[in-house]
């Protein structure tokens, strides 16, 4: 029988920029073609501020076609139930996501951190998460590993009863870690960073899941490196996808 893993325990979460095709350039060209035509890009950027200026109206009166002529490749790790959320997104939106029926998952699981708020108060529509005490981090810490443990000595029971994978899994919690390719255009992500950061600069507040959110913030750190006027655009509108 093979050695059974050690379960590995993690609060983070991690978000890899894999490819792009994504600049405000792309936007810049989509936009004017219907009124220029085809004309080199050289040509058409002589007048920074002009540039930043067409990007901030696009943004502003809501034209959100040329920023679909882009397309960044994301590979994220994080718990199921983050996958969960997440896929909620579909316009403009593709995934590819390990799948438990082909191969043997790792026993790698999410604990909140230190910094993560454990207690919900107020009722639905009007509450907001706070610090919990000491007692409760250390219960949150001890009753999680123990279920993980045990849940995935379960799943490994089955595998080496020969039990198929895609039945055996169903006995893992939404904790585990998944890894998972997410495809979108500038426009989609903008609608997902609406819903899913809490930020100043937002006309309509927004209560997403922590745990989303930190995958949403690495998103937006590396699309506002690639298309940095739209994302000063973005959040100078009110941060409300085009």
């Amino acid at each position: 029988m093979p050695e059974t893993l050690a379960p590995v325990f993690r609060s983070d979460v991690t978000v890899q920029l894999v490819k792009a095709t994504a600049s405000d350039n792309d936007v810049l060209s989509a936009a004017r073609v219907s009124t220029l035509g085809e004309r080199s890009l050289a040509e058409l950027d002589k007048d920074p501020a002009k540039s930043k200026g067409l990007i901030n109206y696009l943004m502003r009166d809501r034209h959100g076609s040329p920023w679909e002529h882009t397309s960044m490749t994301f590979l994220v790790s994080a718990p199921i139930f983050v996958f969960r959320e997440f896929m909620r997104h579909r316009a403009g939106w593709s995934y590819n996501e390990s799948s438990g029926r082909y191969r043997e998952l790792e026993p790698v699981f999410y604990i909140p951190g230190p910094e993560r708020r454990l207690v919900q108060e107020g009722k639905p529509g009007h509450y907001q998460f706070v610090a919990g005490s000491e007692e409760q981090y250390k219960l949150v810490d001890s009753v999680m590993e123990e279920s993980y443990r045990q849940a995935y000595a379960a799943y490994q029971r089955m595998l080496a009863a020969g039990v198929a994978r895609e039945v055996a899994r169903a006995v893992l919690p939404v904790g585990l870690f998944s890894s998972a390719y997410a495809t979108c255009n500038a426009r989609s992500l903008m609608h997902f960073l609406g819903l899913r950061t809490t930020h100043p600069d937002a006309a309509t507040p927004s209560f997403p899941q922590r745990e989303i959110e930190m995958v949403a913030e690495q998103m937006e750190a590396a699309w506002a490196e690639l298309m940095p006027l739209t994302h000063a655009a973005f959040n100078a509108n009110g941060r409300i996808a085009p």
